[in-house]
């Protein structure tokens, strides 16, 4: 069988998507799209995919009922380059590969990560891992600024000094700080770069991580478009409420205005009764579990 190469993914590979100040992401490889979640799905090779619409309808399926296991059949490979305290963050996904640049073998580039003013943030009060709203005063930004950016002059100087007296790389290199640039390759499957996603472009992530993610986010989209979308119905803008914050919302619920905003809504009707199995209201479970998606593909296995 053919592999399977997607128009979009191939016009971005190896191209270098800008993040911060020195920092990028490369898509370098990919393996399968959109439709190998169909064909793994479906358990099925080339032909065994239907329309676009259906296949669209059940990836959309997949996601929403978390089966999760064939988009983990798509496989993205990426050469990024970041920040330390940035990769720091990203090496927590532990589902992925990756290989990074050894500061033992190689000498270090003079490549710091400086804020622009904007992202200069008090600490939030209440977030102990969270910044303020509140505006810095543009004096202490760029006070704040010029100290970052004398101290990464004077330790990279102190680095070059002790190499050319010959110390060891990895002993030189123990000062650098977090903000020296780092590189790695970095290969993961689509529901883990979807968990990836879903933490690292939520606006309670650091500024300088959500940037990587919405570059990540355009070469998923490029690879994947019908999962991604999903991805961004059910996932990225969706939210999930515990068993208490469900009772509340049930005891509030007014079963007119409920109805008439459903006729009002663009869902079709087997997402309509499985909203309403989801919210407990009248028989609508027992009709949902009855519903087939997809044109008659059903509940995958």
């Amino acid at each position: 069988m053919a592999r399977i190469t997607v128009p979009e993914a191939e016009a971005l590979l190896d191209a270098r998507l800008d993040v911060l100040d020195h920092g990028f992401v490369r898509l370098v490889d990919y393996l399968g799209g959109d439709a190998r979640i169909v064909q793994s799905a479906r358990v099925s090779y080339g032909d065994g995919t239907k329309t676009v619409r259906e296949d669209r309808a059940l990836i959309d399926y997949l996601l929403r009922h978390q089966h999760t296991s064939p988009f983990e059949q798509v496989i993205l490979t990426f050469h990024v380059k970041m920040p330390i305290f940035v990769a720091r963050q990203w090496i927590r996904h532990r589902t992925a590969r990756l290989n990074e640049i050894s500061g033992r073998y190689s000498v270090m580039r003079d490549e710091f990560y400086l804020p622009g003013p904007d992202e200069v943030r008090f600490q939030s009060a209440h977030d102990k891992q969270g910044s303020a709203d509140h505006e810095v005063p543009q004096a202490l930004r760029q006070r704040v600024i010029d100290g970052l950016r004398d101290a990464q002059r004077h330790t990279f100087e102190a680095y070059e000094g002790m190499l050319a007296d010959g110390i060891a790389r990895e002993l030189a290199r123990v000062n650098l700080p977090l903000s020296l640039y780092t590189e790695m390759y970095w290969q993961i499957d689509l529901n883990n770069l979807f968990h990836f996603l879903r933490l690292r472009m939520d606006w309670h992530a650091q500024y300088e991580i959500r940037a990587y993610g919405d570059a990540i986010a355009r070469c998923v989209r490029a690879v994947a478009p019908a999962a991604f979308e999903a991805f961004e119905e059910h996932v990225l803008h969706g939210r999930t409420l515990s068993r208490s914050e469900l009772a509340v919302v049930r005891e509030a619920l007014d079963g007119d205005r409920l109805a008439r905003a459903l006729e009002d809504s663009d869902l079709r009707p087997s997402r309509r009764r499985e909203l309403l199995a989801k919210l407990g209201v009248s028989d609508a479970r027992e009709e949902a579990s009855s519903v087939t998606e997809n044109g008659g593909v059903g509940e995958p296995a």
